[in-house]
C-alpha cells in the first residue's frame, strides 16, 4: 500500500481538526439514524451500533452466535429446531409495518423505523430459557418496550398489551398445508406493568447485527424472566386492551401453558421437570445440567410484580 508523505497531501484531503476531535459524535449520530437504513432485506444482516445497557444482568458466557441462529423455535417455518434457519430466508422484512390499535392515543399503521425512531438502541445480554429445558445467553440489541408504549400514549383503562405475528403462508412454509401445528396468527400478551418494566425490550438485532429472520426479524419481543415462547417474533400488531388477551399456547393447551409463563423451577410442565436446564453451546460428555433459577435469575428485579399472586396457580 502506497502512503503519501504528509507534505504531498492536498489540503482538501486533510480532515479539519474541528471535525476530527468530534469524531465520536459523528459515529454516534450515524448509529442513531432512522432504522430504515439499518434494517436490511432478508438476504443478509447489517451491522448495528448500540450502547451497552446497565440492565444486562449476567456476566455468563454468551452462547455462540452459530448456535443462536441455528437452534430455534419458530413454527411458522417448521417444527424442527433447524427448520427456521433453513426456511426463514423466504420472509421479506423490508418494508415492515406494525399496526397499533386499541386503548392508545396514537393508533395507526407505523413503518417500523417510524415506530422506534429516535429511541436509542441498547445491547442487552440476557439469559433466555425455553420451557423445553434448554437455555441460552443472548446479546440482544433493542429498544425499551416502555419507551415505545409511552410514545403511543396508553389510555387509563389499558391493562394489557397484546402482540401478533405476521401471517404470510407464501413466505412461511409452516403456515401452509392441511395440518397446522398451531392456529395462526401467533398471539401473546403481557400485563401493562410487565410490558413497562425496564427489562422488557423490542429486539431488532443480536450479536451486533440486525436480527436474523429465524430469530424473529425484523422486530420481536424479549422478556427475559419468562419462558421463550412468550417472545413473539416478527411482530405486525400491538394492541392495548382492558381484557386479558388470548395467548396461542394457552389457547392451544391451557393445562400446560398459562398466561404468565414466568420461569418457575418449582412448577413442572405436566410432561417434564423444569428444575434444571441444558445450556445450548455447551458440549461434552461431562457437561452437567444446571439448576433453573426462579424468574430465570431476574427475581430481584421483577418479583414485586407478582406480590400476592399464587405463582403455582398462575403459571
Amino acid at each position: 500500500m502506497l502512503i503519501k508523505p504528509a507534505c504531498d497531501l492536498p489540503g482538501s484531503e486533510i480532515t479539519p481538526r474541528s471535525v476530527y476531535v468530534r469524531r465520536r459524535e459523528f459515529i454516534a449520530g450515524a448509529a442513531a439514524l432512522s432504522l430504515g437504513s439499518l434494517l436490511p432485506a432478508a438476504a443478509g444482516a447489517a451491522p448495528l451500533a448500540a450502547a451497552p445497557s446497565p440492565l444486562s444482568t449476567t456476566d455468563e458466557a454468551r452462547t455462540p452466535r452459530k448456535d443462536i441462529i441455528s437452534y430455534n423455535n419458530f413454527y411458522e417455518f417448521g417444527t424442527d429446531k433447524d427448520d427456521p434457519a433453513k426456511n426463514a430466508h423466504t420472509l421479506e422484512t423490508k418494508p415492515w409495518k406494525v399496526k397499533v390499535d386499541g386503548l392508545v392515543g396514537k393508533p395507526g399503521d407505523y413503518d417500523l423505523d417510524d415506530l422506534i425512531r429516535e429511541v436509542a438502541l441498547e445491547e442487552r445480554i440476557y439469559r433466555m430459557r425455553c420451557v423445553e429445558g434448554w437455555s441460552m445467553v443472548i446479546p440482544w440489541i433493542g429498544v425499551p418496550l416502555a419507551t415505545v408504549l409511552k410514545r403511543l400514549e396508553p389510555q387509563g383503562s389499558a391493562k394489557y398489551v397484546a402482540f401478533q405475528t405476521v401471517v404470510r403462508p407464501a413466505e412461511m412454509p409452516g403456515q401452509r398445508g392441511l395440518f397446522q401445528p398451531l392456529p395462526w396468527p401467533y398471539v401473546d400478551g403481557l400485563r401493562l406493568d410487565e410490558a413497562m418494566h425496564p427489562l422488557s425490550i423490542l429486539a431488532v438485532g443480536l450479536y451486533g447485527e440486525t436480527l436474523p429472520n429465524q430469530n424473529g426479524a425484523p422486530i420481536r419481543l424479549v422478556v427475559p424472566w419468562k419462558y421463550g415462547f412468550k417472545g413473539v417474533k416478527s411482530i405486525v400488531r400491538i394492541s392495548l386492551t382492558e381484557a386479558q388477551p388470548p395467548c396461542t399456547w394457552n389457547v392451544q393447551n391451557s393445562r400446560e401453558y398459562g398466561f404468565y409463563s414466568n420461569v418457575n423451577p418449582t412448577v413442572d410442565h405436566p410432561r417434564w421437570s423444569q428444575a434444571t436446564e441444558r445450556r445450548i453451546g455447551e458440549s461434552g460428555l461431562f457437561v452437567k445440567r444446571r439448576p433453573t433459577l426462579m424468574f430465570n435469575g431476574y427475581g430481584e428485579q421483577v418479583a414485586q410484580l407478582y406480590s400476592g399472586l399464587d405463582l403455582k396457580a398462575n403459571y
